[in-house]
């Protein structure tokens, strides 16, 4: 079955543009000009990825992407957020609220086309990974029911919360998580957390897992917003 892809934006022509292309590469495309009628298609014909514009009449994009997110049915479908600006804040707000990925206008057809497929294989990988007990990625090994990790064959170390933020980064391999996301996620229930703590957590971890820590493997930095895990993982 080909992949099932949702494109929401209210300029037409660029609409038809992305759509033509995804259909060459022998994908089914929906589509919708605002955000009611986004939700609309989302629930009745159950999209495979959404490719999402910030900026759409009504309901606007950034609360399309939270209502999706909100819906248990819906709650791991795959965003990708599409702004016309290029404002860091932007591109972090995005992923504040659930988008997998981000491209700004202007793009090129072909550029969006390799976003969809990484982020649909991510996805694949994600599901089948969540399945399965242990994850294994080029000499790192984890053991999710007994946390043990190692690292081509030798066990490493590693603390509570630096086992919690690799889990974490886990769950969706190349999706990036903002700072904030991940101190929600790994430390919730404790109060003036500052951001730089992930940072901190973080070059610990790479020092336990990666061999050169200046040229990571596993876990990299995507400047001004996050970290994520490799892109590579399949």
């Amino acid at each position: 079955m080909p992949a099932k892809v949702l494109v929401v934006d209210d300029e037409k022509d660029l609409v038809d543009l992305i759509s033509y292309n995804l259909e060459k590469e022998g994908y089914k495309v929906l589509k919708a000009y605002n955000g009611e009628a986004a939700l609309g298609l989302v629930h009745s014909k159950n999209p495979d990825l959404v490719i999402l514009d910030l900026m759409l009449p009504g309901i606007q994009g950034m609360e399309v992407c939270k209502l999706i997110r909100k819906n248990s049915a819906t709650s791991n479908l795959p965003i990708i957020m599409v702004t016309a600006k290029g404002d860091e804040v932007d591109k972090i707000l995005g992923l504040e609220v659930g988008a997998d990925d981000y491209i700004t206008k202007p793009f090129s057809v072909r550029e969006l086309l390799a976003r969809v497929k990484a982020v649909l294989r991510r996805f694949e990988a994600s599901v089948l990974q969540s399945e399965k007990d242990t994850f294994e990625f080029r000499g790192l090994r984890i053991d999710f029911n007994s946390h043990l990790v190692t690292v081509d064959g030798k066990k490493v170390d590693l603390s509570p919360t630096e086992f919690k933020i690799l889990q974490y980064l886990l769950r969706r391999p190349g999706r990036v998580y903002t700072r904030d996301q991940i101190l929600d996620h790994v430390w919730a229930d404790t109060a003036f957390v500052e951001p730089r703590t992930v940072d901190v957590h973080i070059k610990r971890l790479r020092t336990h897992i990666e061999k050169d820590t200046s040229n990571p493997l596993y876990i990299l930095t995507v400047r001004g917003v996050g970290y994520k895990f490799s892109d590579d993982v399949m």
